[in-house]
């Protein structure tokens, strides 16, 4: 028999935190780097407690919103390769019910993270205590279980003991690569501070393996058979691509055989996008080039995708071409009706590589061509200017020449999105690592955006959620300490969340905030007039119709960071040259004009168009859509 150690809960939790470690190609590293925790009601006399009397090699870190320390969780554990994460303590009742938005987030994205949510009693003798939440139909329910829809595992902490068969299953969902995702582990709070007698062995070191998974025979002699039977294959980088590390294997095949690459958004900067046969991003925010690619495909490979609307262009982007698919998920690798191929990518790769010797694609020069074409539109796209009279946006049909101008005279500025984000790609340091979420910008980033330093683009876009972009750089930051990380978000976005701003400035982790201010959410304005409405609701005015022009300069440096404005191609390069040279956290304030964003190339969004409208404009809306629907596949 082992022997026992008296521990309250919370202190057992927070001991067993320091003795996991992962293992993944020969190396071996502690996967809990730290706990982001605001302390309230239900937690800081529990988990405060034993953080204080012994936190071991975790790093600790005061959040300012849950949503927001969570999504810096969820960030470095993107950014870490899911390899390494941060759990998340908060209080119960408000504090707890923060996090849904976040778990959401973590979820879509298939990226782990810890959720620490406090409970009520186990015992009921205080009920109802403060921010609990009462149901008529049962006494159990508390605001966490508001948590289970977005948690890939979920539990409630009634007794201590209960602690160990729920700690070593949340781990193994943790460092599974099909089912990483967020854990959530409500703790009453009275029972955070009960002892028990807990056994050495649960606290004893304990390795979880990240084998790399490999296909069999059949699904790889299957794949190399589909593929050289193929034309003109295409290979879509998801994300699933990036945590497998797989850009060599990447790179041979489609270097060797002729086969283009395109990118997913969490799948771009797996390979540099210098490299001759990347043609981008691919989809409704996708380039030309990838694109027409897409459309002359007879064979799709994706590889670690989970086939979003955006990438497949709502079931549009694909004509004719057969699917394969190679995931580590069996569910993701059913999508699309594809051979399905199980495994790892990087070691699914390698073993293809050979099978496909003496293959050669079709495409010819085609991919250099589409390349090429697609580099003059960026270049175009870089040297647009506004015009007082005569301009036409890259957005159609949509703000006349007096609203522009109207914006023009209100923000003090004539700058264009795209040339801001292009004169950013080209001034700031080549390693730098950038962090997007929401609105416009992601459209424009996928792609004008040469990530040409591996790992260095970190999109949430599978939840697209506003908000992420500022505190998801902390975690950004956390992650690589000797890198500069930039923010790059709407001013939407940025009024909706930006709290770990300040942890940033507190524990001295340098980011910098680009924050694209065109007074109102753009994006969605440009869908609701794309699809025939006017511009309703979307602009930031005031009662009397007065465009809003908020000096965003003016919050940020009562933070405490270095604050600059600017209005030109001029001003914005030299305050980003000058913001390398800061060892505090910065903001640049950049006012451009709206409808400057790119537009969509070659690809089609299905959204819920009204049927019936007195707007004509509406009318053929629909009818537009119900034409793209006869062609759009539906499984």
């Amino acid at each position: 028999m082992g022997g026992k150690i008296r521990l309250t809960t919370a202190q057992a939790f927070i001991q067993f935190l320091n003795q996991q470690y992962i293992h993944v190609d020969g190396q071996e590293t502690p996967f809990v780097e730290g706990i982001f925790t605001i302390f309230g009601h239900g937690n800081v006399v529990g988990i405060g407690q034993a953080l204080e009397q012994d936190a071991g090699h975790l790093k600790v870190f005061q959040g300012k919103n849950e949503q927001g320390m969570a999504h810096a969780a969820i960030a470095y554990s993107k950014q870490m390769l899911r390899r390494k994460i941060f759990a998340v303590s908060t209080s119960v009742g408000p504090g707890a019910a923060n996090l849904v938005t976040a778990a959401g987030t973590a979820l879509a994205n298939n990226i782990p993270v810890l959720l620490l949510p406090a409970d009520t009693f186990a015992t009921r003798q205080p009920d109802p205590v403060l921010q609990q939440i009462e149901q008529e139909h049962s006494a159990a329910m508390t605001t966490n279980d508001c948590l289970k829809p977005v948690s890939r595992y979920w539990d409630r902490i009634t007794r201590p003991e209960q602690l160990m068969s729920s700690l070593i299953r949340a781990f193994e969902v943790m460092t599974d690569p099909v089912k990483a995702g967020p854990v959530t582990i409500c703790m009453s709070q009275d029972v955070e501070g009960e002892a028990f007698d807990f056994d050495e062995s649960f606290f004893a070191k304990r390795v979880h393996y990240i084998d790399r998974n490999m296909p069999s025979d059949r699904e790889l002699q299957g794949a190399a058979a589909l593929i050289k039977s193929s034309k003109k294959p295409l290979i879509i980088v998801g994300g699933g691509a990036k945590y497998s590390e797989a850009r060599d294997e990447l790179i041979a095949i489609s270097k060797n055989y002729n086969i283009p690459l395109v990118e997913t958004q969490a799948g771009k900067s797996t390979v540099e996008a210098d490299f001759v046969n990347n043609l981008g991003g691919m989809g409704v925010t996708g380039t030309l080039a990838a694109n027409k690619a897409a459309h002359q495909a007879d064979l799709v490979i994706g590889i670690g995708t989970r086939y979003t609307d955006f990438v497949t262009a709502s079931k549009t982007a694909f004509d004719q071409a057969k699917v394969l698919n190679i995931n580590v998920s069996r569910m993701h690798a059913y999508k699309l009706d594809a051979f399905q191929v199980v495994g790892d990518a990087k070691v699914t790769l390698e073993k293809l590589y050979d099978l496909l010797k003496g293959y050669q694609s079709q495409y010819g020069s085609i991919i250099k061509e589409l390349k090429t074409d697609w580099l003059a539109e960026r270049d175009r796209l870089r040297q647009i200017t506004f015009k007082r009279k005569g301009f036409k946006p890259e957005i159609k049909g949509q703000f006349s020449q007096e609203v522009l101008n109207e914006y023009a005279d209100a923000l003090q500025t004539e700058l264009p999105q795209t040339t801001a984000l292009l004169t950013i790609n080209e001034t700031i340091d080549e390693d730098s690592v950038i962090i997007g979420s929401a609105g416009s910008l992601p459209g424009d980033l996928q792609r004008l955006w040469h990530a040409n330093v591996v790992n260095t683009y970190h999109l949430e876009y599978g939840y697209s959620c506003m908000g992420y972009e500022v505190s998801g750089a902390l975690g950004l930051k956390l992650a690589h300490p000797d890198q500069e990380v930039y923010s790059l978000v709407g001013d939407g976005s940025f009024l909706m969340l930006h709290s770990e701003f300040i942890t940033a400035i507190q524990y001295h982790k340098k980011m910098n905030i680009l924050l694209f201010d065109n007074s109102g959410f753009g994006c969605i304005s440009n869908l609701q007039m794309d699809n025939g409405s006017g511009s309703y609701n979307c602009e930031f005015r005031t009662a009397d119709q007065q465009i809003l022009n908020i000096d965003y300069r003016k919050v940020a440096e009562g933070y405490g960071a270095k604050t600059y404005q600017v209005h030109t191609v001029e001003a914005l390069k030299a305050a980003l040259e000058d913001a390398k040279k800061q060892a505090v956290s910065t903001l640049i304030d950049i006012k451009v004009l709206p409808k400057t964003m790119t537009a969509g190339y070659d690809s089609w969004w299905h959204v819920g168009v009204a049927e019936v409208s007195e707007n004509n404009r509406v009318q053929q809306a629909f009818e537009a859509k119900q034409k793209m629907l006869k062609v759009a596949k539906q499984y």
